[in-house]
């Protein structure tokens, strides 16, 4: 068995590529690319290099690239039977490069030779020091619940205008409208530009653009206001003994009981109601009850915020197997059954420990 070395093409121009990585390209006698579109790929052909791309991989496939990536690293092990071979890709192989990932579970022999990410050309460019914390996200994995408004966040990929579009409409769940983001494109080479704009307009653009990212500052602290976070920090200076509210301060959970029981009657009122500013307004007070009867828990040295969650998230994923384990249960009818069997074993293990 062969084996397969990967190196990064790096964020841009070959004047970008370390030395290490430019020697082993050209010392091989033939250099597979996940795709030929990237800038230094022409100045090393006009120096000699061979390359064999998978861009007629893409343009058979159409929209799964996951199917892309499969096809790609099924062919890489198959040309690893008989030979060492070299594998290049954009940027640094170890940063979301989902080929490289699967290549790594599925091949024994993979040997990471190392290149340059963008990060670094493009905290420079959006003149940011990265210790104040980021997230590096992918276009096409983008998710409204993991998105921090605290942090300076990257998105790559964000390739076209329909690609664009989707990560406007799910960046508006969390963040204004006009909310000022840099779109960057080939960050740090010879070809790199920066435009600044109002969030509502990313996807105002034709043509495709494969080094573009999307750079997204962070919200100030009191506008970040869809965040969980942001509600529990206004709980802690509430309740504060030395500075929070005095009222608040002077109460028990036993004392809180008649405010729990009356925010969730209004509650049920709004549903009942269908009045939707309403019903959400009361969710929000009665999230704002159980705040405040955990802080008085955890006060009391019982228990915190993080083990009500703990417990709430292992009893959701538990008692959903047949969502999340493939466990068959299609009618409510079986959905019950296993329901019961669940809190029986549940039970069994309780009294048990």
């Amino acid at each position: 068995m062969y084996r397969i070395d990967i190196v990064g093409l790096g964020p841009g121009d070959k004047d970008q590529m370390p030395i290490k990585t430019e020697k082993a390209i050209k010392e091989a006698e033939t250099v597979y690319l996940r795709t030929k579109e990237h800038p230094a790929v022409d100045e090393l052909e006009a120096e000699g290099v061979q390359f064999q791309s998978f861009d007629h991989l893409y343009e058979e496939s159409g929209e799964d690239f996951e199917d892309v990536y499969a096809s790609i690293v099924k062919q890489l092990i198959e040309y690893a039977e008989n030979s060492d071979i070299l594998y290049a890709v954009p940027g640094h192989p170890m940063v979301a490069e989902k080929t490289v990932k699967e290549l790594i579970k599925n091949y024994p022999h993979v040997n990471i030779l190392g290149g340059k990410s963008f990060i670094d050309d493009l905290f420079q460019t959006v003149k940011v020091d990265p210790v104040e914390g980021f997230q590096l996200l992918d276009a096409f994995d983008l998710n409204q619940d993991t998105l921090n408004t605290g942090q300076h966040v990257i998105i790559m990929q964000v390739f076209n205008a329909l690609m664009a579009g989707e990560v406007k409409l799910t960046l508006m769940e969390k963040y204004p409208d006009d909310h000022q983001v840099a779109v960057v494109d080939a960050a740090g080479s010879t070809q790199e530009n920066i435009n600044w704009m109002p969030l509502y307009e990313i996807d105002r653009f034709s043509g495709v653009y494969n080094l573009r990212s999307l750079y997204i500052p962070p919200l100030e602290f009191d506008e970040q206001v869809t965040s969980l976070s942001t509600l529990q920090h206004y709980i802690d200076r509430v309740t504060d003994p030395k500075t929070g509210d005095v009222w608040i301060n002077e109460q028990t959970a036993q004392s809180l009981i008649g405010y729990l029981k009356e925010e969730t009657e209004e509650l049920v009122e709004a549903i009942k109601k269908e009045d939707n500013e309403n019903w959400m307004e009361e969710l929000g007070d009665v999230l704002v009850q159980l705040l405040y009867q955990s802080g008085i828990a955890e006060k009391e040295g019982l228990f915190t915020f993080e083990d009500v969650l703990e417990t709430a998230n292992r009893k959701i994923r538990r008692r959903h197997p047949h969502v999340f384990d493939g466990v068959k249960a299609s009618t409510p009818e079986e959905v019950d059954a296993l329901w019961q069997r669940i809190k029986a074993e549940e039970k069994r293990n309780s009294n048990e420990t």
